[in-house]
């Protein structure tokens, strides 16, 4: 079963010392640690480094899959076919991406969602950039009035654009839920 998925958008490529900082961040934040390639990590996050306690009667080591994309770094083709819907964010988040940042779970509990939400913001507290989420109709006046919150946009879907607060924000509302 497949779990919900953020973006990271960014401005330019991710200097070697920051995806060493990054690798560093994700080794002592998993249970399981895989680099697949530099920029591309498959992990097993351990909640409990994130500051989430209730787990809801799952293992708290989340399956997830973070993945730098761009020209230069990983899949160039996955990159421009994410994006090729979106070439109207610089009018709302003030730049065109040329690099992004997958952070996929790999399943659809509860703590997966905030796993994902919170292992993202502390992703951006290392790297930078803003987070791209794409809403339920519903989640959009919900999220409109967070802090951290950049831009919200139902074209070409419901999406949502904001910093590391703005995630962490979003999770503390009731009933957050990523989508998949």
């Amino acid at each position: 079963m497949s779990g919900p998925v953020l973006v990271i958008e960014l401005t330019e490529a991710v200097p070697h010392s920051a995806i060493q900082r990054l690798r560093e961040f994700l080794f002592r934040s998993s249970a399981r640690f895989e680099e697949k390639r530099v920029g591309e990590y498959d992990l097993h996050v351990r909640a409990d480094c994130l500051g989430i306690t209730d787990t809801a009667g799952v293992d708290g080591h989340r399956p997830i899959l973070v993945s730098l994309m761009g020209p230069g770094i990983g899949d160039e083709a996955t990159f421009d076919a994410e994006h090729a819907d979106e070439a109207g964010q610089e009018p709302l988040i003030g730049f065109t991406s040329t690099h992004a940042v997958d952070v996929i779970a790999f399943c659809n509990s509860p703590v997966d969602h905030a796993v994902a939400a919170l292992l993202t913001a502390a992703i951006m507290d290392v790297i930078g950039g803003v987070a791209n989420a794409e809403l339920r109709e519903d989640q959009v006046p919900i999220v409109a009035d967070l802090p951290g919150i950049i831009a919200t946009t139902t074209d070409p879907w419901p999406a949502a654009y904001g910093s590391a607060e703005f995630l962490r924000a979003w999770r503390e509302q009731p009933g957050f839920r990523l989508q998949k």
